[in-house]
């Protein structure tokens, strides 16, 4: 695997390491986020997205990711797009 690391949220300190990483390989970003509470869940389990059925399927999770990471995030859209990882 062609990990690239990006970055770590400043803010976690030793609580946790919320992390961006490229995989070039896989051509995926690949985060690490905080599990959402059952809420949030079943809110994003029952969007109605055109053309799509309802629900998180049981391969795919929703995480969370504070809004002061969007620079680390911009960096690593940034970083595929320079690398070709359409």
């Amino acid at each position: 695997m062609a990990l690239r690391f990006i970055g770590i949220d400043p803010d976690t300190g030793q609580q946790g390491s919320l992390t961006v990483w490229v995989d070039e390989e896989k051509r995926e970003l690949v985060l690490q986020g905080w599990k959402p509470d059952g809420q949030l869940e079943a809110e994003c389990a029952a969007f109605m997205a055109p053309g799509h059925a309802p629900g998180v399927p049981a391969n795919e999770a929703v995480i969370r990711i504070p809004a002061r990471m969007v620079p680390m995030l911009r960096e690593a859209c940034d970083v595929a797009e320079r690398a070709g990882l359409r």
